[in-house]
């Protein structure tokens, strides 16, 4: 059961068209998903968008990611072409074969060129793409292609989700109206490394590529690099941001980027809480904020060495206020700091001041805050001025169940 409210509303982006069907490639997770649930998603984007991407730095980038990637620099996408139930990563010369086989059975549908056309997959490692399956379903799907099936096409993407993750929003640049709304999937194997497991955010806007690469890389900082559920990334974790063009607002206007990238922020932010709020297993939502810091890699240290220890994770599950785990984590972080100046607080109850036990903390406050669904970390450092923010869930026995019984 995922943790707090999700909204589901959203607004079409002029210049979408998506569909989704049954094929028939992932299993069914019980209590999740119906048994042919839908799984091949088919988002289409109108001639001239620009389209820019982040992608997994794993070492074993699955077949679509590298697909993807080639496809990217030569053409600008029109169709993104999405299986989940299958990774098609450590596949091979035959993975690469299957996402490009794909591909090309696309482009005879829709008529467009194959490299115009953008692989994704999730979900298990390690076995071949069902091609048949998908190849089969292109035609189903593409005549399916409607601007309003985004929330169908949120659900296609699922694989151990228990909901979708969608986010809109619509705001007035000069005059003009514009909407960005975009979809994640993710609950298990996320501590991403650039982006999420996958992320396709959608705007009307304007925009060169190279500075839609840039406006994606910074605001994928702040959001999607700042999650993590057990500190694993993911083979073919993307993250994309296409821009139709269908406005007259032009993200080369100083003003209008501003606000643009304040808003996208914003959506990406509750995309990638929306991952962890629906992490594989979760009954808390964490929220880990370090300040006082010499720098921000030392921030980050620091959070994810809280967020990521299982002893930790364990606690938060059980509301279990036993602070001396938040100390054992800040301290084996590969930092340099002074530990006898460190502050730690679990929502407004101080833990710890200058290094060692506050005076007034008293045991019942602390298991107060532990019981609550959304608890609050924060760590003072004080050594200098920097401070950031890091999400994460707690480690429940649903997880193991869920990772264990993965692939019987």
């Amino acid at each position: 059961m995922a943790v707090g409210e999700a909204s589901f509303d959203f607004y079409p982006v002029p210049g979408v068209r998506l569909a989704a069907v049954a094929a028939g490639i992932r299993k069914s997770f019980e209590g999740s998903h119906e048994s042919k649930a839908h799984d091949l998603v088919l988002l289409e984007f109108a001639e001239n968008s620009t389209t820019v991407g982040v992608f997994t730095k794993n070492l074993f980038a699955a077949a679509p990611v590298q697909i993807g990637k080639a496809h990217l620099k030569q053409r600008d996408a029109r169709y993104f072409l999405i299986n989940s139930g299958n990774a098609n990563a450590a596949t091979g010369e035959e993975g690469n074969q299957d996402a490009l086989r794909c591909c090309e059975a696309m482009a005879e549908v829709s008529g467009v060129s194959y490299a115009e056309i953008l692989p994704f997959s999730t979900g298990v490692i390690g076995e071949r793409l069902p091609t048949e399956k998908i190849i089969r379903s292109l035609s189903e799907l593409f005549g399916g292609l409607d601007p309003s099936k985004w929330l169908l096409a949120a659900k296609g993407i699922m694989t151990t989700d228990t909901r979708p993750k969608i986010a809109s929003r619509r705001f007035n640049v000069c005059g003009t109206t514009v909407t960005i709304t975009g979809i994640a999937k993710g609950a298990g194997m996320v501590q991403p490394n650039m982006a999420t497991m996958l992320a396709y955010i959608t705007s009307d806007v304007i925009c060169t590529k190279d500075l839609l690469q840039d406006i994606l890389v910074r605001a994928v900082n702040c959001s999607f690099n700042r999650i993590t559920v057990d500190s694993d990334t993911s083979t073919n974790d993307s993250c994309m941001l296409t821009a139709t063009g269908k406005t007259l607002v032009d993200l080369g206007d100083p003003a209008a980027q501003e606000l643009f990238l304040l808003e996208l922020n914003s959506l990406m932010q509750e995309l990638a809480q929306g991952i962890i709020r629906d992490a594989e297993g979760a009954t808390k939502f964490v929220t880990i904020n370090v300040e006082g810091a010499p720098n921000r890699q030392v921030c980050l240290d620091v959070a994810y060495a809280i967020a990521n220890s299982p002893l930790m994770k364990t606690a938060i599950f059980a509301g279990d206020a036993n602070w001396g785990r938040i100390v054992m984590a800040i301290g084996k972080a590969d930092i340099d700091i002074d530990v006898s100046r460190v502050d730690v607080y679990l929502g407004d109850v101080c833990l710890m001041r200058g290094g060692a036990k506050a005076s007034n903390y008293r045991e019942v406050d602390g298991a107060n805050v532990m019981a609550e669904e959304e608890i609050v970390i924060r760590v003072n450092l004080n050594s200098g001025d920097f401070s950031d923010t890091v999400w994460t869930s707690d480690l429940s026995h649903e997880y193991v169940k869920i990772n264990a019984e993965y692939r019987t």
